[in-house]
């Protein structure tokens, strides 16, 4: 690492040319990243993506669709109203993009006194109806009093496009003018904190610009956008912070080449291990086959990648250039670090060190507590701001036209096949005695086939009357029920949204062995495929994380018991994290509407802070151990080391706090969770965890803190000859 700095110090001047070039070239790209982002991100390949394969297949269902809602005043006479429906529709009739329109006229209680609702199939995915959208808008008018709405899943997923960049926008205009002054506070002067935030926006424009080529072999989600910035400023200005901080420390005595050699000997080292920690963290997320966790995968090892490179040579060379000018316009006055508060508080933990390891655990397991209640659900239109057109409509169509017994989020689809045609007797009675088994069941509330629509329960009757009966009445009922030998029937379930009940419920369902070949899709089949894949995933991502960080610890500190620690307390504070969560977002506390956590948060959380919590791990016992090298004195080289890394810490930590907090005043929910649960959990580990527990269990372990496979670190360290 000394000879790396020796070189970018020796070519710098090269090394800023190339890293220029390399910018220009990635803002090119990363403009145009956004219009290749599509979904939620949550597609799976599993039993449900083939039912709905097949229904479109063989049964005719359209890939997506828009529901046009129509609204009025009540002052609005009828025949207004009527004529206003009518109109809309007419003007419709000159889009041909659709694949079939369904007028509110064509059916039965699609109309009524105050809303009405039309329909428009399409043969494309929903994240690909952008162009028809926008075709769809400019023939949709609004006249005095009469409104038309378009909602659906392509016009929700749009709109959580856009609310994500507006998010984005709105985040980084909170978050980097408060970041500014918490480096300003950290280095004293304009120069030096000006650079971490060039690192930041340098780091994740590459990053942007890289990731839009991976496009070409990958469905991006539309959250790419909210993660790799809220992951790569909150990482990239953490480098920065600490290298820039061990650079303008060795030049109070060193030469700008010395200073820029042993700064990214040291500091440098330490932004090498503490990246390899959150890159490994962010690649567990690869064993969970869902869109959404692999593209966080994907951008965020991606921007850990291009953060370290960026802070281990543009940063460097950087600094290189600028020398001495680092120090020019300070505002603030640099303590004695032997006088600082940051000493007096390392002293005060090493005096009392059970005390403050006692009330350290006591505060981290009281935040355990509402845990038990956890509650997840899968993003969904609540996903979106409340005010939002699409949302409202939608809710208003739901509220109108959708029973409660029978809304989509109780619905479970199956398709029933038999070897030979499905109305033969024989097979109709398979599938009658199949229907009765549903029906038994004290979860469900009805079951939607054609023996229920006919009201025909003889199977030799129905038989007859769908083969040969008038086709004004039957040819309905073969076209959304009977293909050749395949069955649709629609099972309602007696549950609430989201209801692991039901998950359960269809997961044995479909397990269950049967004469019949069964397809099982609906909503339900779909969260129980995603929730089953998450928590059988999972575990092996953890364990990969655990496993990983224990050894790449334990070779940079050369110590069993300093990784085992932190990986204990890691696991504690994002316990605590995730209690506090879900005590402010599902127990409805700060003025936020109670609401379940989002299926991603407690995994996305773990994987990025467990990660991320090592920097600062990474940060204190890295300098801990230099101390540790020179005295052979484990009390006071915590001491040491607290003192000199504390403000870097606080400092990295209130950025990373900003960063990802400012997403707490964004409109998507998901988001939203994410940009708290990280901003609480970095607290709690830079604070508790960090400045208070480390110290006191260092100060409480002793010189055993350095055991190392029956040798202790302290013989080396009377040999060393290395500086602090």
């Amino acid at each position: 690492m000394g000879k790396l700095g020796e070189l970018i110090y020796h070519y710098r001047k090269t090394v800023l040319v190339i890293w220029l070039l390399i910018i220009a070239l990635s803002v090119v790209f990363a403009l145009k990243l956004p219009s290749v982002l599509s979904g939620n991100g949550f597609e799976y390949k599993g039993e449900y993506n083939d039912t709905r394969m097949l229904l479109e297949e063989e049964f005719g269902q359209a890939k997506s669709s828009i529901i046009l809602v129509f609204e009025r005043e009540r002052t609005v006479p009828d025949r207004d109203w009527k004529q206003y429906i009518k109109a809309t529709i007419e003007n419709l009739r000159t889009f041909d993009g659709a694949k079939s329109m369904i007028s509110p006229f064509d059916r039965e209680k699609m109309i009524k006194e105050e809303v009405a609702y039309g329909l428009l199939t399409f043969d494309k995915n929903a994240e690909d109806l952008g162009t028809e959208i926008n075709q769809l808008d400019k023939l949709l008018k609004n006249n005095q009093g009469l409104t038309v709405t378009m909602t659906g899943e392509p016009i929700i997923v749009q709109d959580l496009n856009l609310a994500s960049q507006e998010d984005l926008a709105k985040a980084e205009m909170i978050g980097l003018p408060i970041a500014l002054l918490v480096l300003v506070l950290a280095f004293g002067g304009l120069i030096a904190a000006s650079i971490p935030i060039v690192i930041g926006v340098v780091s994740i424009l590459t990053t942007m610009g890289a990731v839009f080529f991976f496009s070409y072999r990958a469905d991006l989600t539309i959250f790419i956008l909210n993660i790799v910035p809220m992951i790569g400023l909150a990482l990239s200005i953490d480098f920065a912070l600490l290298l820039i901080n061990r650079y303008k420390e060795e030049l109070q005595t060193k030469s700008i080449r010395e200073a820029i050699q042993i700064s990214v000997a040291t500091a440098g080292r330490s932004i090498i291990f503490s990246g390899l920690c959150v890159f490994i963290g962010l690649s567990a997320l690869w064993f969970i086959q869902i869109d959404i966790f692999q593209n966080v995968a994907l951008g965020g090892m991606t921007v850990v990648l291009i953060s370290a490179f960026c802070a281990l040579t543009f940063l460097p060379a950087l600094l290189a250039m600028i020398g001495t000018r680092i120090n020019k316009f300070s505002v603030l006055r640099a303590k004695d670090s032997e006088t600082s508060i940051w000493h007096r508080f390392a002293t005060f933990v090493m005096k009392h060190p059970v005390l403050m390891a006692v009330l350290s655990l006591a505060i981290l397991l009281a935040g355990l507590i509402p845990v038990a209640q956890l509650t997840m659900s899968i993003p969904g239109t609540e996903s979106l701001p409340a005010k939002y057109p699409s949302r409202v409509a939608f809710e208003t169509f739901e509220e109108h036209f959708i029973s409660k017994d029978k809304r989509t989020e109780n619905k479970v689809t199956i398709v029933l096949e038999t070897k030979e045609s499905v109305l033969e007797v024989d097979n109709l009675k398979q599938v009658n005695r199949y229907i009765k088994e549903l029906e038994n069941e004290t979860l469900v509330d009805t079951v939607d086939s054609p023996f229920s629509v006919t009201g025909i329960k003889d199977e030799k009757v129905l038989s007859q009357t769908l083969s040969f009966g008038p086709k004004e009445q039957t040819a309905p009922i073969l076209d959304y029920f009977i293909r050749d030998n395949k069955m649709l029937i629609e099972v309602y379930l007696k549950t609430t949204d989201h209801s692991a009940e039901a998950r359960e419920w269809v997961r044995d369902w479909s397990n269950r062995s049967s004469v019949l070949t069964t397809h099982f899709g609906g909503s339900i089949k779909f969260e129980q495929e995603i929730f089953d894949e998450i928590f059988e995933k999972a575990p092996y991502g953890l364990l990969l994380i655990v496993v990983s960080t224990f050894f790449i610890l334990m070779a940079a500190f050369r110590s069993i018991l300093i990784p085992l620690k932190a990986i204990l307390m890691n696991i504690l504070s994002l316990s605590c994290t995730f209690g506090i969560v879900v005590w402010i977002f599902q127990k409805g506390h700060f003025g936020v509407e109670p609401v379940d956590i989002a299926l991603i948060l407690p995994v996305f959380v773990f994987t990025l802070v467990f990660g991320l919590s090592m920097d600062y791990e990474v940060f204190l016992i890295s300098r801990i151990q230099e101390f540790y090298l020179k005295t052979g004195d484990n009390t006071e080289a915590t001491i040491s080391g607290l003192t000199y890394t504390s403000k870097i810490i606080t400092s990295a930590a209130a950025i990373m706090i900003v960063v990802t907090g400012a997403f707490a005043f964004t409109g998507v929910m998901p988001i939203k969770q994410l940009g708290v649960g990280i901003a609480i959990a970095i607290f709690i580990d830079a604070t508790i965890v960090r400045m208070v527990l480390v110290p006191a269990l260092m100060k409480l372990f002793g010189d055993w803190n350095w055991w190392f496979f029956g040798f202790k670190n302290k013989e080396q360290a009377k040999k060393s000859k290395r500086p602090a």
